[in-house]
């Protein structure tokens, strides 16, 4: 076998983004189906605050028949008094898994690079990978299939959720648009890696910077703070620019098919959504949210099984 790692959306094939989305249902069905960490530990490292990634993690590991072990990185030495790699080594020895939310995508790859057991995102300042796990499950529970679906992101095109939308969203066959201000586009590079992607399901990828035509006949659209964790002082207007943007029933309407809305919460009400929106029909978000749980524990014991 071959140890695995879950760092970025694309570590995944669209053959095995299907199989870990086929057992998230399976688990969602009977949570206690499947006890395949009997007997192991999982570290579930953050050094950002969480709640739902915190919470899904842990009750997820416990239903697995494993001990999840979460500790607060700002706790540790892990990057300052002592390497990340001489850290990761330890981690090895101790435990069959490690969970970490950090700040740099670089931070987790060197983490990675000299693990002996798999290593899982649970967010980078670069990529939210196991969110958008989740957001697929709903989105196949929403509206079926997912190859050929239009998914809209509104908002800051540069921050981790739109990345990881784009190259989850087209390995699993989606057209995946960006709605955003001009300055707030994706990065170069990850937008080069999902049209790569994109070539070998038949997804697409597009970036607007008008919200009416971004959001024009999309399936689902999807958004997030307009200011990320470690933004907030950046000096960057994150208000006017975004308005447009704003998930409301007026742009709801305009995409002019049924559509569902999702976010990964935490929701700023009243700026990227409305409460009429987020509390209405179209809204999946807690839906979303409880797939955090099934899509997580589906992908841990995917990964567990495979190295």
């Amino acid at each position: 076998m071959t140890l695995r790692h879950f760092l970025r959306d694309d570590d995944l094939s669209p053959q095995e983004q299907t199989e870990i989305l086929d057992l998230a249902a399976r688990f969602k069905t009977d949570r206690l189906a499947d006890r395949s960490l009997e007997g192991r530990s999982i570290a579930v490292i953050f050094e950002k605050n969480s709640t739902r990634t915190r919470l899904s993690f842990e009750v997820g590991i416990h239903q697995l028949g494993g001990q999840p072990i979460v500790v607060d990185g700002r706790m540790m030495q892990l990057g300052r008094e002592e390497t990340i790699e001489d850290t990761s080594r330890v981690l090895s020895r101790y435990v069959d898994a490690v969970v970490w939310r950090t700040f740099a995508q670089a931070r987790i790859e060197a983490m990675a690079g000299v693990s002996a057991v798999p290593v899982v995102n649970a967010l980078t300042d670069e990529f939210h990978p196991c969110q958008v796990l989740a957001d697929l499950q709903t989105v196949r529970e929403r509206h079926g299939d997912l190859p050929g679906r239009t998914l809209t992101y509104l908002g800051d095109g540069a921050n981790n959720m739109a990345h990881s939308l784009l190259i989850g969203g087209v390995t699993a066959g989606m057209h995946v648009r960006v709605g955003a201000p001009e300055g707030f586009a994706p990065a170069p590079w990850v937008l080069e890696a999902a049209g790569k992607r994109a070539a070998e399901t038949g997804g697409s990828v597009r970036v607007h910077h008008d919200a009416r035509s971004a959001v024009d006949g999309a399936d689902v659209l999807v958004t997030d703070s307009w200011t990320s964790m470690g933004q907030e002082n950046d000096g960057k207007d994150r208000v006017s620019p975004f308005r447009p943007f704003q998930i409301n029933t007026e742009l709801l309407a305009a995409t002019g098919v049924d559509t569902s809305v999702l976010h990964c919460l935490p929701a700023h009400r009243g700026w990227e959504v409305t409460d009429e929106v987020l509390d209405g029909p179209a809204s999946a978000v807690f839906d979303e949210a409880e797939n955090r749980l099934h899509a997580q524990k589906a992908l841990l014991a995917w990964l567990v099984q495979r190295s």
